[in-house]
Order: structure tokens, then C-alpha cells, then sequence
């Protein structure tokens, strides 16, 4: 079983990259249970997982450097063959993946939703899931290589150009017909 020091970085599923600021024991329903306490890096946020439970919620370290390249891989395959599901299905899918804690399940959900907004607009909610995942996605590997987030960003948006403009006849010039122009 793996263990974090006091001034690890270790990434919180869901929450992002974290930094164990404590390890303190506390009693809970009469029990002695000792628990990490993590700082958010990008909130200042304070959480306290218990040690028994590290597992189980899915802490876990900050991929090494050597693994972003894989990461990158991820952002740039071609997905496997997405199901047609109704959106509230999809979200749901998605969520579940951004909470396993994984990296590339992260990288996975930013990537299809990226690529999903170049066929049809995202709804809200897969709006916010996209801004989540490229979140925790520049946190961990600005982490990892010791780079800049917007760096980072930069690299991403390398791979994913903003989708094209809807075509809609209000953001159409409008051209003067024969009655408007005599």
C-alpha cells in the first residue's frame, strides 16, 4: 500500500491536484482514525480522506512526466465508436469516468466531448463536464512536467481547434433585396 508524506502532490478523483498538508488522527464513532489532509492546489479547498479509505475513493499520485506523452496519445486517438445515447446517459457515463480517478478516463471524456462539439452544440451540462475534465487534465500534467498551465492549454487547443461558427442566418450578413435598395 502506497503512502503519501507530508508535501506530496497526489490528485483527488473529480477534484483535481492536491497537496497533503496533514496527517492527523481524529476519533470518529468512538474509533481512532488517522486521515490525510489535502489542500486543493487551485482552491485552497481543505479535504481529509481517511487512510482506510485512500483506495476506495481513488487518491492516488501524480502521473511521472514519462506518462504525459501517453496522455497526449489518448487526447489525440480516434475514440472507439460512441454510442448514439441521449444526453443525460451520456453525462452520466462521463461523470462515472471522471470520478474513477483515472488519467486517461479523464483524457477520454475531454476528448470526446471535444470532438462531439465539432458535430452538434453541447448542452450545458457536457459544456461544464468538458471545462471539468480540461481542468483536472492541465492541473495534473502542469503538475507532472513541472510546466505552466497555460502552456499546457496551448498543447491542447493544438489538438482541438475551436469548432467552426453555427451556421445561422441571424450571423448572416443580411444583403439588401430590390424593394430596400430603390
Amino acid at each position: 500500500m502506497f503512502g503519501f508524506r507530508i508535501g506530496d502532490r497526489a490528485v483527488y478523483p473529480a477534484h483535481g491536484v492536491a497537496e497533503i498538508v496533514g496527517i492527523e488522527s481524529r476519533e470518529v464513532s468512538g474509533n481512532q482514525e488517522t486521515f490525510y489532509l489535502l489542500r486543493l492546489v487551485d482552491t485552497d479547498r481543505r479535504i481529509l480522506v481517511p487512510l482506510s479509505k485512500m483506495h476506495k475513493v481513488g487518491l492516488r499520485q501524480v502521473i511521472p512526466s514519462e506518462e504525459v506523452p501517453r496522455v497526449f496519445g489518448v487526447l489525440r486517438s480516434k475514440p472507439g465508436r460512441i454510442p448514439r445515447q441521449n444526453w443525460n446517459r451520456r453525462y452520466r457515463g462521463y461523470i462515472e469516468k471522471l470520478k474513477s480517478g483515472s488519467v486517461y478516463d479523464v483524457a477520454e471524456v475531454m476528448r470526446d466531448l471535444y470532438l462531439m462539439r465539432y458535430e452538434k452544440p453541447l448542452s450545458t451540462g457536457e459544456r461544464r463536464l468538458l471545462d471539468t475534465a480540461r481542468e483536472l487534465l492541465v492541473k495534473e500534467i502542469a503538475v507532472s512536467t513541472s510546466g505552466a498551465a497555460a502552456e499546457v492549454e496551448k498543447e491542447i487547443e493544438a489538438i482541438f481547434p475551436p469548432p467552426p461558427p453555427p451556421e445561422n442566418s441571424a450571423d448572416q450578413p443580411v444583403r439588401p433585396t430590390a424593394l430596400q435598395e430603390g
